[in-house]
């Protein structure tokens, strides 16, 4: 493998409900056939919207790929632009999943923090993306929904110390084509792995001058 390549991993959700299409990982094929580039592995996952699934793909995704970064695509039905979540949160996930299933805790790591944030600045990322003329609208939240993708966002954070970030797109053509959305996701994730790396500089010169 080409230690110089980064590698980041993004997933879609699969059907659920209402979404007999998943907006989310149409938008993520999308971006696969765009990429991200020459010097990123990107690695693709639809992932079913079931808790007990997303409990074991979730840690295998990291420790399969060791990723830079992992970024998780939902639908949210109600969102009409492209949406950064802030956050996850560990309790409140009453909602069943596809197998009729919730926890019995309704939380996702027992004993886990309430709330964990992503190291990434949504904001930054949000206004950069913007500020780039994408002709797709962006903007920031703090609460993912406590369902599948909170769910999935809170487990991914909590593994990889806050090195993953959470997408909802809007539902195919509530305003946006799944084109739109994988150009959307391509300069969103870009945009997050210059910040990352602009924050590993920093480590890296802060630790040079101790």
């Amino acid at each position: 493998m080409d230690n110089s390549k980064r590698t980041v991993v993004v997933t879609g959700f699969g059907p659920f409900g209402e979404h007999a299409v998943n907006s989310s990982w149409v938008a993520v094929q999308e971006l696969k056939k765009l990429g991200l580039g020459g010097e990123v592995d990107l690695h693709v996952y639809e992932v079913p919207v079931e808790y007990q699934t997303v409990q074991s793909l979730v840690p295998s995704l990291w420790k399969q790929y060791h990723p830079q970064l992992v970024v998780h695509v939902g639908v949210s039905g109600m969102a009409t632009t492209v949406t950064l979540e802030k956050c996850g949160r560990n309790h409140g996930y009453k909602g069943l999943d596809n197998s009729s299933f919730c926890p019995d805790s309704q939380c996702c790591i027992v004993g886990g923090p309430d709330c964990i944030n992503s190291v990434i600045d949504m904001e930054s990322v949000c206004k950069r993306v913007t500020a780039s003329g994408l002709g797709v609208a962006v903007s920031v939240s703090k609460d993912a929904g406590r369902y599948l993708c909170d769910f999935t966002y809170y487990t991914s954070l909590y593994l990889s110390h806050g090195r993953s970030a959470f997408v909802h797109v809007p539902p195919l053509g509530k305003p946006y084509s799944g084109e739109d959305l994988g150009r959307a996701l391509k300069a969103i994730v870009q945009e997050m792995l210059e910040l990352l790396d602009q924050a590993e500089e920093k480590i890296h010169c802060q630790q040079h001058f101790h």
